[in-house]
């Protein structure tokens, strides 16, 4: 069964911490790794994620008995018990998140964490990061989202000394704050 387009993009987004938690879910002496790793998660705000993972280490497979998750949660849990199952359904961490796709999920963080969603800021912080490590016109997009965050909105400003690629990531980011801010 294939993944909708955004849980595809919420697990590629996440693949570093799908792939490490598999890994020590894999390995019985890697317990405190992935204590160390849950502990993180929950001092980021993913304290129901954490909790999954920690009944999925319990031995819980089934995605419905995992607690209430929202929707990046539940994804994050299902791609985890997919790699358990069949490690070849495991994405790639070397791979990027497509920006095309990413647009309308971090203008909705962007949204949240301007309105004091810590849960928000800490996730859009983390994709910043990744964003910058990958250069060039994401280095200068990840750049613009501390700006967005604060209420900026001028696209001239925001977009300076962006390609075409970037722009258009920006431009859409805008696109879907404006929509989101009318509401």
């Amino acid at each position: 069964m294939p993944i909708p387009d955004r849980d595809q993009q919420i697990v590629q987004t996440h693949a570093a911490f799908i792939c490490q938690a598999v890994e020590f879910l894999q390995d019985h002496d890697a317990g405190s790794q992935l204590d160390a790793l849950l502990d993180a998660a929950a001092a980021n705000g993913w304290t129901a994620l954490a909790g999954a993972v920690r009944a999925i280490a319990g031995g819980q497979r089934d995605p419905t008995a995992l607690g209430a998750l929202d929707d990046e949660d539940r994804v994050i849990a299902e791609a985890i018990l997919r790699g358990l199952q069949d490690p070849a359904t495991l994405p790639d961490p070397g791979v990027g998140a497509d920006p095309a796709l990413a647009a309308p999920g971090l203008a909705h963080m962007i949204h949240a964490a301007g309105r004091g969603d810590v849960q928000a800021l800490t996730l859009v912080s983390q994709m910043a990061e990744q964003m910058s490590r990958v250069g060039g016109d994401m280095s200068r997009v990840a750049a613009v989202i501390r700006p967005l965050i604060n209420g900026e909105r001028d696209a001239d400003a925001l977009c300076a000394r962006m390609d075409t690629r970037g722009r258009q990531l920006v431009l859409q980011i805008l696109d879907e704050l404006g929509r989101l801010e009318l509401h």
